[in-house]
């Protein structure tokens, strides 16, 4: 870009118009990610050749007088885990390296492709899409890029980063059991974890089949809506992608939030939360004037179930390379995955049990109100390398625990915004948890809270 703080619609508004072509912003952000990657190496590979012909399609059909899609001109990236046609889907791992490269594109790719979009990488995410700081043994840690001695978090550290950093203004990230939520928490993003099957995942790499979200970064609210609008839509080739019609909700942004009934989530996501933590739930609390506090039930069981579930389903996809390839998986990773394939059956049908009770319960709270706020990580940044934290006055082991705001929300598959709060130097970042299909309500709370100047995401400040 030829402006690092440019949004995606700006941008988009820009090559429609003919402020700038589709060619000029692309060598921008390759020169930029190209730049920014050697202080945070968030990106496995660039697409140079890829991109610099979409940009130059793009800028034909302009040049033909034709309608441009909607994110015509827009560099974005993806994590190393959806297919990209020609290129080796790693998915994090160097067991994955040795495949063929991906005969056509992740279904999500696809439709970035068709809205005009011009795809300049792929990013660093943690093995297997399992852990929450990307920092990967195999490919390095991603640093954060508001301070290089911290976690960019994970699994989606490197599509978050790049876009912390100004290389693009879009990024395709996943989250199963917070790897959206906790990098966008940890770097200043926006970030949209839908209902579970509101968008398809063919040609991405699964971690959870049960939960795996595919979703969207961006720097502001009307980037993330328009990112996701594009995004939205059937897939017969995904069995857990639901028939709904897509639901526009970029034009709906500025509705507001009149009528919306807004409460706190209290009990166990105040026990775990650092005071930093707290006080951006609270920020954004008062902003929404919130002041209305409910408790999840059972929302630590829902963790630990989550947890359970995860280790079960993981260990079952990596089965065979575990018998035969252990060797090469990162050894925290490789120990998580036995375990996993050592749970006893009892234990995983009663963790499917109590969801489906959770389940309702959380359907039973959302007659009650519409939003739900939570903090998203239980504080900010840590620095890379971090071995132990405190979590309600413990000390714990930090990587697997970083999840623990997280992962009883997509547990049953809830839609949920992360907004970015700043606290000193740091961002941390807040769940704008809606009733499921109602991505559309999280999103215009999360336009709220920006128009408000609650919740704000700077392009960070370049090292060099």
């Amino acid at each position: 870009m030829t402006n690092p703080d440019a949004g995606a619609l700006a941008t988009a508004a820009d090559v429609k118009s003919g402020a700038a072509s589709a060619l000029e912003i692309t060598q921008a952000a390759l020169e930029r990610s190209e730049s920014r990657n050697r202080e945070i190496n968030a990106y496995t590979s660039l697409t140079r050749a890829r991109a610099l012909a979409e940009a130059a399609a793009i800028d034909a059909r302009r040049a033909r007088g034709d309608t441009l899609p909607p994110l015509a001109g827009v560099p974005y990236a993806v994590k190393n885990l959806y297919d990209i046609q020609g290129e080796v889907t790693l998915a994090g791992s160097i067991i994955n390296k040795t495949n063929p490269p991906a005969a056509q594109d992740a279904l999500l790719v696809a439709r970035m492709r068709a809205a005009g979009a011009i795809l300049i990488g792929a990013t660093n995410m943690d093995e297997y899409a399992y852990g929450f700081t990307t920092e990967n043994t195999h490919y390095g840690a991603t640093r954060n890029p508001h301070d290089r001695r911290r976690t960019a978090g994970g699994s989606s550290g490197g599509s978050a980063a790049v876009v912390a950093a100004g290389c693009v203004p879009l990024s395709l990230g996943s989250d199963t059991n917070g790897s959206i939520r906790v990098p966008a928490s940890f770097c200043g993003l926006f970030g949209l974890k839908p209902t579970f099957g509101r968008l398809p995942r063919s040609g991405s790499f699964l971690f959870s089949a049960s939960l795996d979200h595919p979703g969207p970064f961006a720097r502001s609210a009307a980037d993330l809506a328009a990112c996701y609008d594009v995004l939205q839509g059937p897939d017969p080739n995904d069995f857990a992608c639901s028939n709904r019609a897509a639901e526009a909700t970029l034009p709906h942004l500025s509705q507001g939030i009149a009528g919306l009934r807004i409460a706190m989530a209290g009990g166990y996501f105040e026990q775990i939360a650092h005071p930093e933590a707290l006080a951006a739930r609270d920020l954004v609390a008062r902003a929404l004037g919130a002041d209305k506090t409910v408790i999840v039930p059972e929302a630590a069981r829902a963790r630990s179930s989550a947890y359970l579930i995860t280790a079960a389903e993981a260990a079952a996809q990596h089965f065979a390379n575990l018998k035969t390839r252990a060797a090469d998986f990162e050894p925290l990773n490789r120990d998580r995955l036995l375990a996993g394939a050592l749970i006893p059956a009892l234990w995983i049908l009663q963790a499917q049990r109590f969801r489906a009770w959770y389940r309702s319960r959380m359907l039973e709270l959302f007659r009650d109100i519409d939003i739900l706020l939570a903090p998203a990580t239980p504080f900010a940044a840590p620095l890379l390398g971090t071995e132990t934290g405190i979590v309600n006055g413990k000390s714990v082991p930090l990587r697997p625990n970083i999840g623990l705001l997280t992962q009883p929300i997509s547990f049953i598959g809830l839609p949920v915004v992360a907004v970015p709060v700043w606290n000193a130097q740091l961002p941390i970042g807040v769940q704008v948890i809606a009733a499921p299909w109602k991505e559309g309500l999280a999103l215009r709370v999360a336009a709220w809270l920006e128009k408000e100047g609650a919740c704000r995401s700077p392009v960070a400040k370049d090292m060099n």
